[in-house]
């Protein structure tokens, strides 16, 4: 990719989502328009501005990595973050808005009459929103450090810096004009360079090689290792080595490199002739990391239990988007319920739409850079197609697309992640004094992920994020989907739900991520963990609430009149909000 075009694509992306940010400060008068922009954001608009949020690293990058390495099973990802908001449409939007409530942690007290739900709900929203902000930075690090060399962990530093600022100055109403507008830049930046690499591929004179097992390299490859790796080699495969294979330094060596298991040495270049297959990674358990057939859904792979692992995947991506906090802040800035449901209904298409183009570019990343499979880097097939596939001037000016909506992926995501993290460290932890410390708010809801982006190892963007939809569906769907439709529901079943559904997902999202198992059922139970700890955070909170029917609150009966009610005529009134904020 050309340095200099993406440098000016990268920078015109934050330079306008500063701008427009900035506008912030003329329009957000009132705590109001700080918060929920007033509550006056039409359907159209606040679509855009979910969907710009909600396609995030790793929808744009994420999703065809991992289409590349590992094959049809990935569908799953985009057909889940799409089936979402069908879910959310059926249950959630419309009750959710006539709440009157501005975060989760607002709803749980209003419905339960509850400060100790609240104060469990604030952890766990500032948890999830953590979670979530870590592949947003690291994506941001890949993405940068290609298009500049410079190092990963300065696209995360920077991208905090630009959010901070951004939602700092105008808050909820200047953020959902910056989410709208990234998210047309991330549309056309895929569609757009889409068209001409069909066009290319169509193209071809050997298009048939596409679902080849495995994959081979279509013309003389170099191949940069950056980490030591282990590999596996089927068949005999020639190389020229500049680096360590085995122990061994070469310079420039020709090297057969026998069936088996090869160690090759961080900083090792190795050159493959044409034709050549390409030697699949293996992680240090002696499993490979690619399926074992790219295009047979369920053929096994790095995961020991395929079907287990899928019904994870489901679970979590299904049920997992009711329970984003930076989704769901955005429905309490509709006029009303029906607002909100029209707004899920053109988010469907909106998202379903985007999601059409992430898996294209997962398949032609397998044809056209299956080196990146070798380097473990497939998250930056989209960012390199043009190059290989177009070339010269027009690849360069299709890379730099990518590029700007790249960086509109991190800073639409990540924005909205610090906006709902910092209205619930606002109203939870800091002292409220309004919109000063809200912006103090909003250092501390990026720093902390910021200090462990850095610290941390890098973790496949697509699968970070499928970890945080597992905490979120865990915790948060049941305390939504009962709160608004069981009148039974007690503060005790909600907070005891919400530790055991949500703590138990927060504790095994942290195991993975540490990595003291990593094979057996016990791995992959952890890694997956939706499939039990959704159901567990239902039953705890539906037993726990029938043994503590004397808890149910006093005003259940006119909650859930406010939530399931339409609400009054235009000029006729509305109740109060808390916190202050009126509904107009």
């Amino acid at each position: 990719m050309n340095q200099t075009y993406g440098i000016v694509a990268v920078s015109a992306a934050v330079v306008a989502t500063l701008v427009i940010g900035s506008a912030g400060l003329r329009i957000s008068r009132t705590t109001s328009d700080f918060y929920v922009a007033s509550r006056t954001v039409p359907p159209y608009l606040n679509a855009m501005a979910i969907s710009g949020e909600y396609l995030s690293a790793a929808s744009f990058l994420g999703i065809a990595g991992l289409v590349a390495a590992e094959g049809v099973d990935m569908l799953w990802f985009p057909v889940g973050y799409a089936a979402g908001y069908l879910v959310l449409l059926v249950f959630v939007a419309a009750p959710l808005r006539r709440s009157g409530a501005y975060t989760l942690p607002d709803f749980a007290d209003a419905r339960l009459e509850s400060r100790a739900a609240r104060r469990v709900a604030s952890v766990l929203v500032v948890g999830v929103g953590w979670l979530y902000l870590l592949p947003q930075l690291q994506g941001a690090g890949l993405t940068l450090g290609l298009v500049t060399g410079a190092p990963r962990w300065l696209g995360g530093v920077l991208v905090a810096v630009v959010v901070t600022l951004a939602v700092a100055a105008g808050g909820m109403r200047s953020i959902t004009f910056v989410q709208a507008f990234q998210y047309c830049l991330k549309l056309t930046a895929l569609l757009v360079p889409a068209v001409f690499l069909v066009l290319a591929w169509h193209g071809d004179p050997r298009p048939a090689d596409a679902l080849d097992e495995p994959p081979t390299f279509r013309r003389h490859t170099q191949v940069t290792v950056e980490t030591t790796v282990r590999i596996r080699i089927g068949t005999p495969l020639r190389a020229v080595v500049t680096g360590a294979v085995d122990g061994q330094g070469y310079d420039d060596g020709r090297l057969l490199l026998d069936p088996g298991v090869h160690e090759v040495r961080a900083g090792t270049t190795l050159r493959f002739p044409p034709d050549s297959p390409v030697p699949g990674r293996e992680s240090d358990d002696g499993r490979r990391t690619g399926a074992s057939s790219w295009a047979e859904p369920l053929s096994g792979g790095k995961d020991d239990h395929p079907l287990y692992t899928t019904y994870g995947l489901i679970f979590a991506t299904f049920l997992g988007t009711m329970g984003l906090p930076h989704v769901l802040v955005r429905f309490y800035t509709n006029p009303d319920g029906r607002a909100a449901r029209r707004t899920t209904v053109i988010v469907l298409a909106l998202v379903g739409g985007f999601y059409l183009l992430p898996p294209l570019y997962g398949l032609l990343g397998r044809i056209y850079a299956p080196d990146l499979l070798l380097t473990g880097t497939t998250d930056a097939a989209v960012l390199v197609l043009p190059e290989r596939l177009v070339g010269g001037a027009g690849g360069d000016l299709l890379g730099a697309l990518i590029a700007a909506g790249a960086c509109a992926a991190f800073l639409s995501t990540a924005s909205g992640l610090t906006l709902s993290v910092a209205g619930v460290l606002s109203q939870d932890v800091l002292p409220s004094l309004g919109v000063r410390h809200f912006r103090l708010a909003t250092l501390l809801a990026v720093a902390v992920p910021v200090t462990v982006s850095v610290a941390a190892g890098n973790l496949p963007v697509a699968n970070a994020v499928g970890l945080a939809f597992a905490v979120a569906a865990s915790s948060f769907c049941p305390l939504l989907v009962l709160g608004i439709w069981w009148r039974g529901l007690t503060a005790p079943g909600a907070i005891a739900g919400l530790l055991t559904g949500g703590g138990s997902a927060l504790v095994a999202v942290a195991l993975t991520i540490a990595g003291p198992l990593t094979d057996g059922w016990a791995h992959t139970l952890l890694a997956w963990p939706a499939v039990w700890s959704v159901p567990l955070g239902f039953l705890t909170m539906i037993l726990v609430s029938l043994a503590t029917r004397h808890r149910i609150p006093a005003g259940t009966e006119a909650a859930m009149a406010r939530l399931h009610l339409p609400e009054r005529p235009a000029g006729q009134g509305a109740p109060p909000t808390r916190r202050g904020v009126t509904t107009p």
